[in-house]
């Protein structure tokens, strides 16, 4: 029996993105444009993650319920994505324009092979230019406002 890959051990395959373009698929209902600044995914990888998003998308956690009601519709003046393809990586909420990421943290995050995958992520997004918040589920469904108003504050920094 042929097992399926998942993000974990791909990623560690392809390290680095390849020098490709990404397939420019425009929301739904909305326009595609040419920006190339929004064409972050990994071409060789992009089957797969979009798999992935999706179906992050319909099963959320309780902390990524709660935290994309704070995001969504622009309610902070910025517009973030969620599950949104970054390079190799599914990024939990991401604001493109600002290059703002947010990561939620489950338990497994505390394992040791996870947090030094984590921190190769955290490296290759950092060294494209983004600025990666890190929080524990926990943290979101017990002190959300704090997690709230230090998103704020990096909002109005850039």
């Amino acid at each position: 029996v042929e097992e399926k890959p998942t993000p974990q051990t791909t990623i560690k395959a392809y390290p680095q993105p390849l020098p490709m373009k990404a397939p420019h698929n425009p929301p739904k209902g909305g326009r595609a444009n040419d920006n190339a600044e929004f064409k972050t995914a990994d071409t060789f990888l992009y089957g797969l993650l979009k798999e992935y998003s999706i179906e992050n998308r319909k099963h959320p956690t309780q902390a990524e319920s709660i935290m994309w009601q704070f995001l969504r519709g622009q309610s902070l003046g910025v517009k973030f994505r969620r599950q949104h393809i970054i390079g190799p990586y599914i990024a939990d909420f991401a604001c493109l324009p600002l290059k703002i990421i947010i990561e939620l943290d489950g338990g497994y995050h505390q394992l040791p092979s996870q947090q030094d995958s984590d921190a190769e992520r955290t490296e290759w997004l950092e060294n494209k230019g983004y600025k990666v918040i890190r929080v524990s589920n926990e943290e979101v469904i017990a002190n959300l406002e704090k997690i709230i108003k230090q998103i704020k504050q990096l909002i109005n920094e850039k």
